[in-house]
């Protein structure tokens, strides 16, 4: 079957060449990669479009204006540009680890099973907390889940990262794709909608990509804004299972790791980050009740917000 991969790319940097590179050495080909590139002027700032043709024959630039920009609406734009079977979304900032990400993302597309995604490896860069987040949400365990899991599992039951994940366009087709007009969670809402439309998630643990982010405080914060905003507008899905068990499961979990480690002094830096994270994914979850201009003082994504 035919593969494409989707990228969603802004203000690109060299990495981007380093993501390509690797994906035209997979061990199973790519048909087309498609870049949804927001800002002309900054792609051209990178490489002129004639010499990114000649050097990458297999990708396609589509250009959009900032305003423009919508994390499903602009992905389910992209996959109107593919006629794979399969499609791939990838984030500018996720590295395969190895050549054989394409083949280990996507073999297990069949049966129920409606999108896979991958595993997420920290960099050599990453702090210690960044490190053990990844590992709490992308373990070494392969699994695949289906509705039947949600009494064990809670929430990860829908969960899914367009950082690097696989869908079968047939499936997405019939559920009529990634929500529209969404803040965040784009992936996560398709895949609550796949699950309980009788279809199963894979999560495959040797699929593997580098990726990871130190954010700062305040990054935490708005990043966790738009995360309530997207959960407080799609009761649906979250409504089934609260979120916040797993934020104290990973509390639980750094603790448990810097105990290992001696190295509770770090436990209160620690704590005051999620009080960031917490504090935003509240006001996120009741930005119905907050002033207009304290929302767009506290987003991540000031364009979401105009009319």
């Amino acid at each position: 079957m035919k593969i494409d991969v989707i990228i969603p790319i802004y203000k690109p940097d060299k990495a981007l060449f380093t993501l390509l590179d690797r994906l035209k050495s997979q061990s199973v080909p790519i048909h087309k990669i498609i870049l949804m590139n927001t800002g002309r002027e900054y792609f051209t700032a990178l490489i002129q479009e004639e010499e990114f043709a000649r050097r990458y024959p297999g990708a396609e630039v589509r250009h959009l204006e900032k305003k423009d920009f919508d994390h499903g609406g602009t992905r389910h734009e992209a996959v109107g540009y593919s006629d794979a079977e399969i499609f791939v979304m990838m984030t500018q900032d996720a590295v395969p680890a190895d050549c054989y990400l394409m083949e280990r993302l996507t073999g297990n597309l069949k049966g129920k099973t409606a999108a896979s995604y991958a595993r997420q490896l920290p960099d050599a860069a990453s702090s210690e907390f960044e490190r053990v987040s990844r590992q709490f949400n992308y373990p070494d365990v392969s699994r695949i889940k289906s509705l039947e899991d949600l009494p064990d599992i809670g929430i990860k039951t829908f969960f899914c990262s367009n950082v690097c994940a696989a869908y079968r366009r047939d499936i997405y087709e019939e559920l009529g794709g990634f929500a529209r007009h969404i803040i965040f969670n784009e992936d996560m809402v398709y895949a609550a909608e796949a699950v309980k439309a009788g279809y199963s998630i894979a999560y495959e643990a040797h699929a593997l990509v580098v990726h990871s982010h130190n954010y700062t405080n305040l990054q935490q914060l708005h990043r966790n804004f738009d995360l309530g905003v997207s959960q407080a507008q799609h009761p649906e899905v979250f409504s089934m299972a609260a979120s916040e068990s797993e934020g104290k499961r990973l509390v639980k979990e750094i603790w448990k790791q810097l105990k290992e480690k001696k190295r509770l002094h770090r436990f209160p830096g620690f704590c005051v980050q999620c009080g960031f994270k917490y504090a935003g994914y509240l006001l996120g979850k009741h930005y119905e009740k907050l002033p207009r201009g304290l929302v767009l003082r506290l987003t991540a994504n000031r364009e979401y917000w105009k009319e």
